[in-house]
């Protein structure tokens, strides 16, 4: 009977000492929000990126005894991203004392209403994805890649610099796509020195993304010996006489066309329009940046003149990393869909563990309870070296990513809505090329 008894009150007391509030052994938990157009018509890229952020939290559920928990929000309407909703989002978020950081946004239109809303909260955010200059800088396109030798100002482009976004003087936002005014430069490069191009018109939309980055291309592809033969800005209207400047283009010998802007400013319903200019089969290259990669509509308008598409998007495409080919391979088994993984899957895997990293060091740093947002955000400015799957990462003193990687891509002919492929890879890393 007294070891009955014993035995008893053991168990009691184990069982007491599970219960909340007891000091049992239930780890505390600590919150990530995850902020990402998941229901609108970004969904099919989103989805994966968060499909890549849960299966890193899958792997590592615990940060220094704390359990991770994902706090998910959706910041898309039918339409597509809602700046506003976004900033919403993020104020739901940094009403709970458990959120320490956010992975997110996907959009820079979303993460300009959501970087003043976060700092004033000191919560960090780390994307996968934003690539405007102004989120970061004041300067929407440095003076060296201006055809004015003038830098074109983020005010100038109808869009707020970066101190703006900021109230709290302290930057909170972090990212590890690379920015813009790469995009035109890397294409240059891929044109000039891959594709062998020499002679070369521009056409841009009447968006300051869409300028910028044809303006980016022109001064590149000209330091690199090459000759911009002619430029079309298109206005709002749709005015402009596309195929006539096509034509115009073609008798003075162009070998290629780049285009600044989106699909949805018409931008692959030029590439249809070039069938009826340029010789048949000929496939003249037609080179862009990512307004018009990996996106349906895209071949959809260029209707049957897909080949010799190119598209620069402003991040490492994994699938040709054999680095990254066990964790591939691992996230593929865990989510065997083929929708289930796409281009933004690793970088996003990436994104959370770069704040994993910055939560674990603000924990050492600040003792053992639940890190302050304002330690996190330091420990992020630190980040100079961590090893992710799409390669050694970090931050310089504006968040931007050190690690800066553009990856060319074609669309596949065989399919009419794709899939895209990577054909090339520029690397500024180590070089910037201005």
């Amino acid at each position: 009977m007294l070891r009955l008894s014993i035995a008893s009150l053991t168990a009691l007391l184990l069982a007491a000492c599970s219960l909340p509030g007891t000091g049992g052994a239930a780890a505390p938990t600590l919150k990530i929000g995850v902020d990402l157009p998941l229901s609108g018509n970004e969904g099919r890229v989103a989805t994966p990126a968060l499909n890549g952020i849960r299966f890193y939290v899958q792997r590592h559920p615990t940060i220094d005894g704390f359990t991770v928990d994902l706090v998910v929000k959706d910041d898309s309407l039918s339409a597509g991203p809602e700046p506003a909703l976004g900033a919403a989002n993020i104020q739901g978020l940094a009403s709970d004392p458990q959120v320490v950081a956010v992975v997110g946004p996907f959009d820079s239109s979303v993460a300009r209403a959501e970087i003043p809303v976060a700092n004033r909260a000191s919560l960090a955010m780390v994307s996968p994805a934003t690539s405007s200059p102004c989120l970061t800088r004041s300067d929407y396109l440095p003076a060296a890649l201006s055809p004015s030798h003038t830098a074109i100002t983020c005010s100038a482009a109808g869009l707020p610099p970066a101190g703006e976004l900021r109230p709290s003087g302290v930057n909170n936002y972090f990212r590890l796509a690379a920015t813009d005014d790469l995009q035109g430069p890397a294409a240059a490069d891929y044109a000039s020195k891959t594709l062998h191009m020499l002679r070369v018109a521009v056409i841009s939309d009447h968006e300051a993304y869409g300028q910028a980055l044809a303006s980016a291309f022109e001064t590149r592809f000209r330091a690199l010996g090459g000759s911009i033969v002619g430029r079309l800005d298109t206005a709002a209207s749709g005015a402009a006489d596309t195929p006539t400047f096509l034509k115009r283009m073609k008798a003075d010998g162009v070998q290629a066309v780049y285009f600044g802007g989106t699909t949805a400013n018409s931008g692959c319903a030029i590439r249809a329009q070039m069938a009826t200019v340029f010789d048949p089969g000929e496939a003249t290259p037609f080179l862009g940046g990512d307004g018009i990669a990996d996106d349906p509509a895209c071949i959809q308008d260029a209707g049957g003149n897909v080949a010799g598409i190119y598209a620069t998007v402003p991040i490492v495409d994994t699938s040709m990393l054999g680095a990254a080919e066990p964790v591939i391979t691992a996230f593929k088994a865990a989510y065997p869909a083929a929708k289930d993984y796409g281009a933004y899957t690793v970088i996003a895997y990436d994104a959370a563990g770069v704040v994993y990293a910055a939560i674990d060091r603000a924990i050492k740093a600040g003792g053992a309870g639940l890190p302050a947002r304002g330690n996190v955000i330091s420990q992020l400015s630190a980040i100079h070296d961590f090893a992710g799957e799409t390669g050694v990462l970090g931050f310089d003193p504006a968040g931007d990513a050190t690690h800066r990687v553009i990856t060319i891509f074609e669309p596949t002919a065989a399919a009419p809505r794709g899939p895209w492929k990577q054909v090339g890879t520029i690397d500024y890393t180590d070089a910037l090329p201005y």
